[in-house]
């Protein structure tokens, strides 16, 4: 191959978004203590560009600009560069994004922003086109060496803004939390459901998993009918669509239309994993096969193509990837068009396509079509006159003649670095899709990424790194690490009861008191007091496609009062979520997790403590009922923890049905527990 023309300092990173960036003409370096001394040494203003490795506009704002030579020219004169991963550097890219929203009104990436040789910003955006592009940099080169006084005085105003966005105030008066109050909630947002295609009004079309897990819960326990409804009519739409890939299983990231059919085609884990989790506690319910095709072919992608042999999960496969012509573009390793699809399948091609809507619904652009479905098993076999299990061999057979065919095509680049608050989200995945299917290689993934955990990402003394690649764990964790870590090592001992798992979480909860805590309110920063300092040091109270770091800390402080007895926690969590309950009344689809979290409050939740030796086999058959307000602990021998203490007895089967620490009589029958609960 022929030596590159141009290198940067992004070369010596480990990042895969970074490194796509180490040949550009730009002067690229990594944000670090020598960049931005630099750019007030030679007085230069600070160019930030945050993006990730698979963002399609970002490939393409680099191709049309940062791989262009007239373009790095002005960068490299009047800037200093700086490249960030915003997977591996969120405070970076929170810090930025919150003033890209304050001066423009929206965001996304690729994000761009010029900031002075501070690091406080003066100016941004997303996506530019060339022209826009070298025009806007030229006009802020010469704003800033001949009118410097006012970009600092917008600075300075700016940075006001973004300290007055992370004040907390504490509520004056404690009232109850109130079911009355969910209700209200629920009313705002039964405004924005699409009743037609499932989800939110809206296109694009995130599939927001946080968001209907609250949603699927708080129906089934207040007995929603309709809310129920829209969150089956939600799984079914997004499931038949083309967002989920129909041959090698896995969700896209968003769908750019409002009926789920063609998708942003890159594939995240943080989306796969949650989706597990969510179709898997719906299936719990429902008994709904699908779902459990669902869940077993997502996680068959996970297996294939983002599991590393260590047991950690990789972080994304590209949107982009060759086509015919060896040109990339994004879909092509997705996409199908009909000509090949009647060659490959032959005879069965006439049910396939009214199974997959090879048709004017199915058709994408050009001459391909994205497999999107419209009708059930059951309907697609009563039109055809086949038996179902006759439908389930032809699916199987369809599936393993196309995923063969797929195969053969250049496949989209991957992400191969393994992300601690990621890998936690999917661990978390593994093990409620264990709970509902019982499927003993479910546990056994879980158990492999937990020790790839422990062994490379938990340190000693209980602290964690954030990102590992290539053999090597690096940048200290932030909250979402922890938090979501705590989620899956407490999520981990209640499908085994081994008791190391909770130890662990207690551990982590502690490291984030120390470390995290704002101890006036009681809330935690994003990141640790350990971490060189940002312009501001933010919270993360919104739940968006990954719950905020905060939500998940508060439901771990409830859940680990449950089961150890701690009244402090209890009442911290209590606290939080007093804290953010003004903001929930705003805008409560930004607040998913914290209303789920409200629900222990506000109606019943139940502590399930199993002791004696087949203890394991009865915790299997309650776990995989849909029992949202239960925590379980257990054990087949005697246990100091506080739940489980003194309540063994030799030769006896007992499950304790507790609430707040006081227990009822033991029951030793599944089905009365089950009975009782429901």
């Amino acid at each position: 191959m022929a030596k590159p023309k141009f290198t940067n300092k992004l070369i010596n990173e480990t990042s895969p978004y970074l490194l796509q960036h180490a040949h550009n003409p730009v002067n690229w370096e990594g944000w670090n203590t020598q960049s931005l001394e630099k750019a007030r040494r030679e007085y230069k203003l600070l160019l930030i560009s945050v993006g990730y490795s698979a963002c399609h506009w970002c490939h393409v704002m680099e191709h049309e600009s940062f791989e262009d030579e007239s373009v790095a020219e002005i960068m490299n004169r009047h800037f200093v560069n700086i490249k960030v991963d915003r997977e591996e550097r969120p405070d970076i890219d929170q810090v930025y994004m919150n003033a890209i929203q304050i001066m423009t009104g929206t965001g996304g990436w690729p994000m761009n922003i010029v900031a002075l040789p501070d690091g406080r910003p003066v100016w941004g955006g997303t996506y530019f086109r060339k022209d826009q592009w070298k025009d806007a940099l030229k006009q802020l080169s010469t704003l800033y060496h001949t009118k410097p006084n006012e970009m600092k005085d917008y600075a300075a105003k700016l940075e006001a803004g973004l300290k007055r966005l992370q004040l907390i105030e504490t509520p004056k008066e404690e009232t109850p939390f109130a079911p009355q109050f969910l209700e209200n909630m629920l009313q705002k947002w039964r405004k924005t459901f699409d009743l037609k295609n499932g989800g939110s009004q809206s296109a694009p079309k995130f599939m927001l998993p946080v968001s209907l897990s609250f949603l699927f819960r708080y129906a089934v326990q207040h007995d929603s009918k309709d809310v129920l409804e829209h969150c089956i009519h939600s799984l079914n739409k997004i499931s038949y669509g083309g967002i989920f890939d129909h041959i090698g299983g896995g969700f896209s990231r968003y769908s750019v239309d409002e009926r789920w059919h063609v998708p942003h085609f890159e594939k995240m884990l943080y989306d796969n994993a949650q989706l597990v989790s969510l179709y898997s506690k719906a299936f719990a319910f429902k008994k709904n096969q699908w779902y459990k095709e669902v869940v077993y072919k997502t996680l068959n992608f996970i297996k294939e193509e983002l599991t590393a042999n260590n047991g950690a999960f990789y972080s994304a496969l590209d949107a982009d990837s060759k086509d015919k012509s060896d040109n990339k573009k994004e879909g092509a390793y997705y996409v199908w068009e009909k000509d090949d699809l009647q060659k490959l399948l032959q005879e069965d091609f006439y049910i396939f396509e009214a199974y997959y809507n090879i048709n004017s619904f199915g058709k994408w652009e050009e001459n391909n079509y994205v497999l999107i479905r419209s009708e059930s098993d059951k309907e697609i076999a009563e039109t055809f006159k086949l038996k179902p299990s006759k439908l389930e061999e032809k699916k199987k057979h369809w599936t393993k003649i196309l995923k063969k065919e797929r195969d053969k095509r250049p496949k989209p680049e991957l992400d191969d670095k393994s992300l601690t608050s990621w890998n936690a989200l999917m661990l978390n995945g593994y093990v409620d899709a264990y709970k509902a299917f019982e499927e003993p290689k479910f546990l056994e993934n879980a158990l492999k990424n937990a020790a790839f955990l422990q062994e490379h990402q938990l340190t000693t003394d209980y602290r964690l790194w954030h990102s590992f690649k290539n053999g090597k764990s690096s940048i200290n964790a932030y909250l979402e690490d922890y938090a979501l870590c705590t989620e899956a090592f407490l999520n981990l001992y209640e499908a085994t009861f081994e008791e190391k798992w909770l130890e662990i979480a207690k551990q982590l909860i502690l490291v984030c008191l120390e470390d995290f805590q704002d101890k006036k309110s009681g809330m935690f920063y994003f990141t640790s007091c350990r971490d060189e300092a940002l312009i501001t040091r933010n919270y993360e109270l919104n739940d968006n496609v990954i719950p905020a770091s905060n939500s998940v800390m508060a439901k771990n402080l409830f859940k680990l009062s449950c089961i150890t007895g701690n009244r402090e926690y209890y009442d911290l969590s209590e606290k939080m979520l007093r804290i953010v309950q003004p903001q929930i009344e705003t805008h409560p689809q930004s607040y998913a997790n914290w209303l789920d979290l409200m629900l222990n409050f506000t109606e019943s939740f139940n502590e399930i403590a199993i002791m004696g030796k087949n203890a394991l086999s009865i915790k299997k058959q309650l776990q995989q009922e849909f029992l949202p307000n239960c925590v379980f602990a257990g054990s087949t021998r005697p246990s100091e923890i506080s739940i489980l203490k003194n309540r063994f007895r030799d030769n006896k089967d007992l499950i304790y049905i507790c609430s707040g620490g006081k227990c009822d009589l033991p029951l030793n029958s599944v089905e009365k527990v089950i009975e009782k609960l429901k």
